[in-house]
């Protein structure tokens, strides 16, 4: 971990500079590909985490590829000298996201005591206990989502971390029991549940990771009742409902599964809602999904850059464009505060001389700050943003926190894609909400 501002300061300084001057920034053993073209097994263009830090090795990337441009190769886009990208981000975004708000919080620092040798892995997921615990699950220490990140080797390693809030390690288990486990909800009372999109399946545990039941089959992706189609995150009702938020699967493309599946707490299925589509109760890419404090159903609808919330019958009842593209989020329900990452927003433009946007559109959302935006989930005000320390254009297809919560004393905690979880706590004196 960082325990000092000093070297917090030193380490945004370097992650800055790695991203807006690939091209110009060299560190040892690594010439740029601007001054003459790279070295097979050069060190990356960007700052490794300290052997003391839990973060994995590309917490510090941007997202910036691991090597420059081959010698003599064409850039795809043109590359600018570090602060001198002709293009900015505006205050809002051309949705009506605000990238101006104030931030009531400090630079995030990397988070959780790791056993020995292990390191971060791509994570979507960290959430709060009713104990105020830390819950996290990785991609059993591997970088990457879907496939098999948990399977072959990687199946001996636990993948579910639980933390008190000062970073100590309570509890580590879950080897073998998931293939790539994506997101996990603890409900009231203290039940975890993960939902596996690499084996199409939904797991309630208990907190010693017994399993109490499962729904869909596994390795069977299908649009039926008792079936999923890469599942990415569980919801639970005051009274125990089930609602699974279905369809990772064909991001911009008109494939896969894009609904909400409604069962009872016994896991049998009362009804879903939802189909691809970009109007008002159509999905692409349901990423994320959270119940408030009166029982509505927000949705976090990613790739259409928003936030649809219903009824618990799947009635519409609002979209909020916002809170930006919505990875995770999360709801306090003493106060109906929402948290909301957005860690994929892009436009297409880089500072690399690659080309980063999907053919088909993925993660498209122009105008907008990657980060955190914190506000109400009683009338959707945004009133406080953690923005992304990555600068503008950004490099890939994700950086900062892709999962979200908090904790009792107010500190926000943030898993990333790019292997870590960051700790961020409110500046003395500051409100969050």
């Amino acid at each position: 971990m960082w325990h000092t501002a000093r070297a917090k300061r030193t380490y945004l300084a370097l992650f800055i500079l790695a991203l807006s001057g690939v091209a110009g920034f060299v560190t040892p053993g690594l010439v740029s590909a601007q001054a003459g073209g790279a070295r097979t097994g050069a060190a990356p263009p960007f700052p490794a985490p300290p052997a003391s830090s839990p973060a994995g090795s590309l917490a510090y990337s941007c997202g910036v590829p691991p090597m420059p441009l081959e010698p003599g190769a064409t850039p795809q886009q043109a590359i600018f000298p570090p602060g001198q990208y002709p293009v900015s981000l505006p205050a809002a975004s051309l949705l009506g996201a605000r990238n101006d708000l104030p931030n009531p919080y400090q630079p995030g620092v990397d988070f959780g005591e790791l056993p020995a040798g292990r390191k971060w892995g791509s994570t979507a997921s960290v959430t709060t206990g009713p104990d105020n615990t830390i819950w996290v699950i990785d991609r059993c220490g591997n970088s990457g989502a879907g496939g098999t990140t948990c399977g072959g080797a990687s199946a001996t390693i636990n993948p579910i971390f639980q933390f008190d809030t000062s970073g100590k390690l309570l509890k580590t288990f879950g080897a073998g029991m998931f293939v790539s486990p994506h997101k996990l909800t603890v409900d009231e009372a203290g039940n975890l549940w993960v939902a596996d999109n690499g084996s199409h399946q939904i797991f309630k545990m208990d907190p010693n990771g017994r399993v109490l039941l499962t729904l869909g089959k596994k390795g069977v992706a299908g649009p039926g009742t008792d079936e999923f189609d890469a599942p990415t995150e569980v919801a639970v009702a005051s009274n125990g409902d089930i609602f699974v938020a279905d369809g990772h699967t064909g991001g911009g493309l008109a494939i896969g599964n894009a609904r909400v599946v409604k069962f009872d707490r016994n896991g049998k299925f009362l009804k879903t809602w939802g189909k691809k589509g970009m109007g008002p109760g159509e999905f692409d890419v349901p990423h994320t999904i959270a119940i408030d404090s009166r029982g509505r159903v927000f949705v976090g609808d990613r790739q259409n850059n928003r936030i649809q919330v219903f009824d618990q019958d799947g009635k519409f009842v609002a979209q909020w464009f916002q809170f930006g593209r919505p990875s995770g989020m999360y709801i306090d329900r003493r106060s109906d505060t929402l948290y909301v990452a957005d860690s994929e927003s892009r436009d297409g433009r880089t500072n690399t001389g690659r080309n980063a946007l999907a053919q088909s559109g993925y993660g498209f959302n122009p105008g907008i700050r990657r980060g955190i935006r914190i506000g109400s989930a009683r009338d959707g005000a945004v009133r406080s943003f953690i923005p992304d320390p990555c600068p503008y254009p950004y490099a890939s297809g994700s950086s900062m926190a892709e999962g979200v919560t908090v904790d009792s004393q107010g500190n926000v905690y943030g898993a990333d894609f790019l292997m870590d979880v960051r700790k961020f706590v409110p500046t003395r004196g500051r409100q969050t909400n």
